[in-house]
């Protein structure tokens, strides 16, 4: 019995159609919220991935390095946001790599050491206004489906004229971290736009008063 089960896991590995799909949600995470949690929840329960990675970047080169927490920091809070739940993972991958970090070098570099993964890209659609100013974005558009969702503004019409792209119509969510930062340098409660375990790492390490 043992035999079979075996052999079954085998054929299964060997068969590229069952590659695990797994979505790769990168960002600085500066803090990760309730928004960013609630799409990701919404993304593996109503796309066909088979798991959701949070990677952690040490530095966007699209953005300032104002208030960003120490890499650490943003890490922990990304692992206290997920807790136990099997259907996150995190990833501090970009940690080690050339900086700054370039989503195609991330992709690349997966790509070659999970060969048994299928990776595929999620991102609002805000980031497809300047997607042409990514690194190699004309690899990244051939060889890495996107997982789009929507942000504020943004029209369906608009997103369908990109090249392989698959619109997740996950709920619009407004929070950012942008918005808890300045929230909290100005004293202003934010306990419920984040996950209790994240609040509790902020708020006891007072970070962005």
């Amino acid at each position: 019995m043992k035999q079979n089960v075996h052999c079954v896991v085998e054929m299964k590995v060997q068969n590229k159609s069952l590659t695990m799909k797994t979505g790769l949600f990168c960002g600085s995470f500066n803090p990760i919220h309730n928004g960013h949690m609630a799409i990701a929840e919404y993304i593996i329960e109503n796309t066909d991935l088979d798991e959701f990675w949070f990677v952690v970047s040490p530095m966007n080169p699209l953005k300032r390095k104002k208030t960003m927490l120490e890499d650490h920091h943003r890490l922990e809070l990304v692992y206290k946001a997920i807790g136990d739940d099997p259907r996150f993972k995190v990833s501090d991958i970009e940690f080690s790599m050339p900086k700054p970090s370039y989503t195609i070098d991330t992709l690349i570099y997966l790509s070659e050491k999970n060969p048994e993964r299928e990776f595929e890209l999620i991102m609002g659609s805000d980031n497809l206004m300047n997607f042409n100013r990514w690194k190699n974005h004309e690899i990244l558009i051939q060889q890495y489906k996107r997982l789009v969702y929507p942000r504020h503004g943004d029209s369906m019409e608009e997103m369908l004229q990109h090249k392989n792209i698959e619109i997740v119509n996950a709920p619009r969510m407004e929070i950012s971290s942008s918005f808890i930062r300045n929230a909290i340098s100005k004293g202003i409660k934010t306990k419920f736009f984040l996950p209790p375990a994240v609040w509790e790492y902020i708020d006891e390490m007072n970070f962005y008063r």
